[in-house]
C-alpha cells in the first residue's frame, strides 16, 4: 500500500470509492434511504475538490487503484475517512490516520463518525461528545461528535 498526497484527477476515482464504501460496508446500519440521502451518487466534484485542497488530504493506493482517502483541517477536524469496501480490516484507515493526526499533533481531533466506524474511532483513543441527528434531505442519519485529545496522538 502506498500513502500519497491528494491530487484533482484523483476525483472521480474518490467519489465512486465513496458511494460504494457508504452503499455496502454501513448497511448494516442504516436503512436504504438514508444510504441514498447520505451517498447519492451525484458528489459536488467541485466543492470536494476545493476542500481536499484546503486540507492535508491522502490518497491509499495498492494494486493500481485507490483503495482509501482522508483528510483532515489545520484546526484537527478529520472530515473523511473512506476505504474501499474491498479493502476493509486490512490496515488502511489505520494508516491513513496514523499520518493524518500528526499533521496537527498539537490539536485535539475531532470528527463525526457513522455508527459503523465508531468502534475504529474509540480503538484509537477517540472518545464519544455526544451523539447526534444529522437531517439530509429531511432523513434523520444518527451520527457521533468524536475527539481524540492531543496527548494521545502518539498511536
Amino acid at each position: 500500500m502506498l500513502l500519497r498526497k491528494y491530487e484533482p484527477s484523483d476525483g472521480d476515482a474518490m467519489a465512486a470509492l465513496f458511494y460504494d464504501t457508504v452503499h455496502s460496508v454501513n448497511v448494516g446500519d442504516y436503512t436504504k434511504e438514508q444510504l441514498d440521502v447520505w451517498a447519492p451518487g451525484r458528489i459536488d466534484r467541485e466543492a470536494w475538490n476545493v476542500s481536499f485542497l484546503a486540507h492535508y488530504t491522502l490518497v491509499a493506493e495498492a494494486d493500481e487503484k485507490i483503495i482509501g482517502f482522508g483528510d483532515i483541517d489545520a484546526e484537527g477536524y478529520l472530515d473523511r475517512l473512506f476505504v474501499h469496501k474491498d479493502y476493509q480490516k486490512r490496515g488502511v484507515a489505520t494508516a491513513l490516520c496514523n499520518v493524518l493526526e500528526r499533521v496537527v499533533r498539537e490539536r485535539n481531533i475531532t470528527a463525526h463518525v457513522s455508527i459503523t466506524a465508531r468502534p475504529f474511532f474509540e480503538h484509537r483513543g477517540y472518545r464519544v461528545i455526544k451523539a447526534q441527528q444529522v437531517s439530509r434531505q429531511g432523513i434523520f442519519l444518527t451520527n457521533y461528535v468524536m475527539e481524540k485529545p492531543c496527548k494521545r496522538l502518539l498511536t
